[in-house]
Protein backbone atom coordinates (compact mmCIF):
# COMPACT_ATOMS: atom_id res chain seq x y z
CA UNK A 1 0.00 0.00 0.00
CA UNK A 2 1.42 3.43 -0.74
CA UNK A 3 1.94 5.91 2.19
CA UNK A 4 0.92 9.56 2.16
CA UNK A 5 3.50 12.15 1.32
CA UNK A 6 4.03 13.10 4.65
CA UNK A 7 4.61 9.32 5.51
CA UNK A 8 6.92 8.44 3.05
CA UNK A 9 10.54 8.28 4.22
CA UNK A 10 14.26 7.27 2.38
CA UNK A 11 16.61 9.08 1.13
CA UNK A 12 15.73 12.98 -0.09
CA UNK A 13 12.81 13.18 1.75
CA UNK A 14 13.20 14.87 5.22
CA UNK A 15 10.56 13.78 7.93
CA UNK A 16 8.54 17.14 8.39
CA UNK A 17 9.22 19.35 11.46
CA UNK A 18 7.33 19.21 14.45
CA UNK A 19 4.14 20.73 14.91
CA UNK A 20 5.23 24.17 16.78
CA UNK A 21 7.70 24.85 14.36
CA UNK A 22 5.12 24.57 11.21
CA UNK A 23 2.98 26.42 12.60
CA UNK A 24 5.35 29.10 14.13
CA UNK A 25 6.73 29.30 10.47
CA UNK A 26 2.97 30.02 9.38
CA UNK A 27 2.49 32.83 11.55
CA UNK A 28 5.94 35.04 10.63
CA UNK A 29 4.81 34.42 6.74
CA UNK A 30 1.57 34.97 7.04
CA UNK A 31 0.44 37.94 9.91
CA UNK A 32 3.22 40.19 8.49
CA UNK A 33 0.99 40.20 5.07
CA UNK A 34 -2.09 40.49 7.33
CA UNK A 35 -1.34 44.28 7.07
CA UNK A 36 -1.29 44.56 3.24
CA UNK A 37 -4.22 42.40 3.04
CA UNK A 38 -6.68 44.89 5.17
CA UNK A 39 -4.97 47.39 3.49
CA UNK A 40 -6.34 46.31 0.22
CA UNK A 41 -9.65 46.03 1.96
CA UNK A 42 -9.36 49.00 3.17
CA UNK A 43 -8.45 50.64 0.13
CA UNK A 44 -11.64 49.17 -1.80
CA UNK A 45 -14.34 50.63 0.45
CA UNK A 46 -12.56 54.09 0.72
CA UNK A 47 -12.88 54.02 -3.17
CA UNK A 48 -16.44 53.10 -2.93
CA UNK A 49 -17.29 56.11 -0.11
CA UNK A 50 -15.28 58.46 -2.52
CA UNK A 51 -16.83 58.12 -5.40
CA UNK A 52 -19.94 57.90 -4.80
CA UNK A 53 -19.76 59.96 -1.74
CA UNK A 54 -23.16 61.95 -1.92
CA UNK A 55 -24.92 58.76 -1.58
CA UNK A 56 -23.17 57.03 1.22
CA UNK A 57 -23.04 60.11 3.38
CA UNK A 58 -26.22 59.42 5.33
CA UNK A 59 -24.83 55.95 6.25
CA UNK A 60 -22.00 57.23 8.44
CA UNK A 61 -23.55 57.30 11.67
CA UNK A 62 -22.71 55.88 14.94
CA UNK A 63 -24.84 53.46 14.47
CA UNK A 64 -23.55 52.41 10.94
CA UNK A 65 -20.14 51.62 13.16
CA UNK A 66 -20.88 48.15 14.90
CA UNK A 67 -22.04 46.50 11.45
CA UNK A 68 -18.57 48.18 9.50
CA UNK A 69 -16.77 46.54 12.85
CA UNK A 70 -18.56 43.23 12.43
CA UNK A 71 -18.02 42.94 8.97
CA UNK A 72 -14.19 43.46 9.03
CA UNK A 73 -13.84 40.85 11.70
CA UNK A 74 -15.13 38.44 9.72
CA UNK A 75 -12.97 39.48 6.54
CA UNK A 76 -10.04 38.69 9.44
CA UNK A 77 -11.44 35.82 10.62
CA UNK A 78 -11.80 34.40 6.36
CA UNK A 79 -7.75 35.48 6.91
CA UNK A 80 -7.32 33.10 9.76
CA UNK A 81 -8.27 30.21 7.65
CA UNK A 82 -4.93 30.37 5.51
CA UNK A 83 -3.56 28.79 8.99
CA UNK A 84 -5.09 25.57 9.01
CA UNK A 85 -4.13 24.95 4.74
CA UNK A 86 -0.50 25.76 5.95
CA UNK A 87 -0.33 23.48 8.39
CA UNK A 88 -1.62 20.81 6.41
CA UNK A 89 0.68 21.55 3.39
CA UNK A 90 3.92 22.36 5.64
CA UNK A 91 2.85 18.41 7.15
CA UNK A 92 3.69 16.85 3.49
CA UNK A 93 6.61 16.27 1.14
CA UNK A 94 6.02 19.41 -0.68
CA UNK A 95 6.64 21.62 1.84
CA UNK A 96 9.54 23.50 0.43
CA UNK A 97 7.84 23.67 -2.86
CA UNK A 98 4.96 25.64 -0.61
CA UNK A 99 7.11 28.04 0.78
CA UNK A 100 8.81 29.15 -2.04
CA UNK A 101 5.06 29.61 -3.71
CA UNK A 102 3.01 30.92 -0.70
CA UNK A 103 2.85 33.99 -1.52
CA UNK A 104 0.21 32.51 -4.55
CA UNK A 105 -2.12 31.86 -2.53
CA UNK A 106 -2.15 35.55 -0.31
CA UNK A 107 -2.42 36.86 -3.70
CA UNK A 108 -5.06 34.56 -4.37
CA UNK A 109 -7.56 35.28 -1.54
CA UNK A 110 -6.62 38.79 -1.39
CA UNK A 111 -8.35 38.59 -4.88
CA UNK A 112 -11.08 37.05 -4.00
CA UNK A 113 -11.78 38.87 -0.57
CA UNK A 114 -11.58 42.25 -3.33
CA UNK A 115 -14.34 40.66 -5.38
CA UNK A 116 -16.37 39.69 -2.26
CA UNK A 117 -16.29 42.82 -1.54
CA UNK A 118 -16.62 44.69 -4.29
CA UNK A 119 -20.25 42.57 -4.06
CA UNK A 120 -20.85 43.37 -1.06
CA UNK A 121 -21.00 46.72 -1.01
CA UNK A 122 -22.33 47.28 -4.26
CA UNK A 123 -25.29 44.47 -3.79
CA UNK A 124 -26.03 44.77 -0.12
CA UNK A 125 -24.65 48.04 1.38
CA UNK A 126 -25.56 50.12 -1.78
CA UNK A 127 -28.53 50.23 -3.01
CA UNK A 128 -30.43 50.63 0.93
CA UNK A 129 -28.32 53.47 2.14
CA UNK A 130 -30.04 56.46 2.17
Amino acid sequence: MDRLPSERSGPGVPPPPPLRAIFEDAVRYWEPRRLGYNLALSAQAVFWVVRTWPHFRPAFTLQSLPPLVVLAALANVCYCAVSAAEVLVQSTAVREIWRRRRWTLWLAGTLLALAFEYYWIGDEIYPYVG
